[in-house]
Parts: structure tokens; sequence; C-alpha cells
């Protein structure tokens, strides 16, 4: 069975998902690679060790490890890794030539993929590529980055001998904005683990959280705390919304170089609007704590700027709770407007609470919409995905032909 090395520099399978810049990546390569594991793909994932204490080698399940790799400093900034790339990229390749541990290469994130790009041809392995989030995509969503990120991506996205994208959305972004070669992207979606997000009692879920939030309907935000994500937006609708009684509830915490400044600035935000009592605010939870949450609202708010693809509304909706959410990247594929949510093309508050009163206030299209969601997430699976993805590798191990360099 071909092996898998599989590269998450800034953030491990093993972290706190809402923690730092722990989220949906975090969730994607741990399921990821227990999926191929299980499927009996061996997986090594290599990320930086970004504490103190950490054992270089952690067996998570049979045929699936992580692989802790000294290098820089533990305390480094997101925005400073790019320097501590090519010391990452000299360990990993010499632990794989070491062990003859890969027969693929298994990229997530530019970071990871820049460091992929130098072991391709070092080693003479094939790359797969997933870049969950692309500079030039976030720009057009208002959040610049340096265009060194931009001209890394367009270096990798010609090199990497397949791009996995999470939708159709991605991969046509991949093509429109950076110019890939169509031949060699395969939109392979993530999956869900319905055997944590199912269907549950609200009013049992409510009790289990313990938490005063009364009779009133409830709305969920899940994340990373920090300007992408709109949080703001969903505080803002919140207080438009036609029943006084609705309350927030706040699910993770502040992340970036900006997030802590963010967390301050949303709750100046929810202390001026007067909604102190109806925002509930609750540090990041373990993974499969998650659907206790989305068992207890009524509806999953997802107001981020860009997404490529939105496990959260994913998780939600398998949960049968109905999802708004903004009408972009992989969000469009997760949430069939006016069927199992509301996709929204504007930043405009109003609009945001317009479409959740709807929602609130039909008890009959709230059921609707939430049988709707459980049908689509119904679609999506960690084995299905591992499967196709399995497949990939031994393909890309069997004709050992590399994509060469400049070739877009």
């Amino acid at each position: 069975m071909t092996s898998v090395a599989m590269l998450s520099l800034h953030t491990s399978p093993l972290a706190q998902p809402g923690e730092g810049d722990s989220g949906g990546m975090n969730v994607y390569v741990r399921e990821l690679a227990g999926a191929l594991a299980q499927a009996g793909v061996p997986t090594s994932v290599y990320v930086r060790a970004w504490t103190k204490g950490l054992p270089q080698r952690v067996t998570v399940e049979p045929l699936f490890e992580v692989i802790h790799v000294p290098c820089g400093a533990f305390d480094l900034e997101k925005e400073d890794l790019p320097g501590i790339v090519g010391e990452f990229a000299e360990w990993v390749g010499d632990d794989i030539a070491r062990n003859d541990t890969a027969e693929v290469l298994h990229a997530n994130y530019w970071l990871s993929a820049v460091a992929g790009h130098t072991l391709k041809h070092q080693l003479g392995l094939p790359l797969v590529s997933t870049f969950h989030t692309l500079g030039r995509v976030k720009a057009l969503g208002g959040d610049h980055e340096p265009v060194e990120r931009v001209e890394a991506e367009r270096g990798v996205i010609a090199c990497s001998d397949l791009l996995c994208a999470s939708t159709a959305v991605e991969s046509d972004q991949l093509v429109r904005l950076y110019g890939a070669d169509p031949a060699r992207i395969e939109i392979i979606p993530p999956g869900v683990d319905r055997a944590f997000f199912s269907p549950g009692s609200q009013a049992g879920a409510r009790r289990a959280l313990g938490r005063s939030l009364g009779a009133g309907p409830v709305l969920l935000f899940v994340g990373r705390i920090q300007p992408l994500k709109g949080l703001d937006l969903a505080v803002k609708a919140l207080a438009q919304l036609a029943d006084p009684t609705a309350q927030l509830v706040v699910v993770g915490g502040a992340s970036g170089v900006e997030g802590a400044s963010e967390l301050e600035r949303v709750q100046k935000l929810v202390a001026h609007l007067g909604v102190t009592d109806r925002v509930h605010w609750v540090d990041p939870q373990p993974h499969e704590l998650l659907s206790t949450f989305y068992r207890a609202a009524d509806v999953c708010l997802v107001p981020s700027r860009s997404e490529s693809f939105g496990l959260v509304a994913l998780e939600a909706a398998a949960c049968g709770t109905p999802v708004v959410a903004s009408a972009v990247g992989g969000l469009l594929s997760l949430v069939e407007n006016r069927r199992s949510g509301r996709l929204i093309g504007s930043r405009e508050p109003a609009d945001w609470a317009v479409a959740i009163d709807e929602i609130l206030g039909n008890p009959g299209l709230h059921a609707a919409m939430s049988q709707r969601s459980l049908g689509l997430a119904g679609g999506f699976g960690w084995s299905a995905t591992a499967g196709r993805l399995r497949r990939a590798y031994a393909d890309l191990a069997a004709s050992r032909q590399l994509t060469a360099c400049g070739a877009l």
C-alpha cells in the first residue's frame, strides 16, 4: 500500500481546534490521516514542534503517526514561519530518506507546500498539494496577503503533481487566479464524522451544556476569532433580530496576530449594541464535543469573508441545524439556499437578520431545512475522501513521472 508523508508545518492534528492557529485544517489532517490509516495507507504527519516536552513521534493509531519536527522558536508567530520552512524541509527530508517512509508527499497549506516543493526535488517523490486557503482569494475578500505568499503559491501550483480542491469553486479559483492546469486538479471534498455529528434532542443538548441560555432561540458561532471569520457581523445581526430573547453562543478563541484585538473589538461592539446579556462566550472545545453545541442551536452562523470549504457548516448540517452563511467559496457547496439554510451575498447586518428571522419565525421552514441539511451532509464521509486520495496516491507512485517546474 502506498505510504504518504503528510506535511502540516504550522498546525498539528493533535492541537485543540479554535485556539491559536488551530482550526478546520487540524480537523482535516487528523480525520483524513485516520481514515487513510484505516484504509491501510501508512501515514506520517510532520508538524513543527510548537511547545516544549513533545515526544518526537506519537502513534495516534496503527499506521498513523505524528512526527514533531524541531525547527524555530516555540513562540514564533504564524507570520514568521516562512523563515523556518527550509529548516523544516531539511529535517523532514533527512527523516524520510533515513527511514524510507514515504512514496508520496501531501502538503497542507502554502507553507507546507513550499516545503513539499523542495522535498519533491530532493527526494524525487510526487507532490499532492491542498491549500485550504489561497492568498488571492483572501485578497478578494479584503484580507490582503504578502506578495511573497502569492508568488510561492503560484510556484507550487505549477509544480504540484496533483492539486486537491475541496469544491468546484476552489478548482475554478486555482485555474482562474493562478493558471493551474485543470488536468492536474481533482475535486475531493472533506468528510464529516457522523458518529459524532448527528441529530439529537435540542432540549437534552441545552441541559447538557449546563448554561443559562433561557427559553429564546439560540444562534451559534464556532470558529477562531479573527477578522476573516466575521464574528462582528453575527453580533450586529443578533442586535437587529425581531425576537429580543434570541441569544448568540460563541465557541472559539482569539487567533493570529489580529486575534486579541479582534476579540476586544467585538466585545466592545457587544457592549455598545446592548446585547451583553445575550452573548455567551465559550472557550474552544474538543472537536467531538461540538455536536452538543450544534444540537442546542436553532441556527448556525458562518459569516466568514472567505472559506475554501467550511467544515463548521457541514458539521452543523450533519446535526440537522440550519446554517446561515456567507455566499463565498466552499460554503456555496454546503448550503442550499432556501432549502437547507440561507446564503447571504451581502455583509449588511440587516440582510442577515431578515434571513435568520425568517427561519426562527417559521417552524415548518426550520423543520424542512433541518431535514434537507441531514440529506446534504449524508453525501460527505471521511472514508470516501480517503478512498479517493488512496487511489490518487497509488496512481502517482506508480507513474513515476513527475510534473516539471514551469509547466504552466
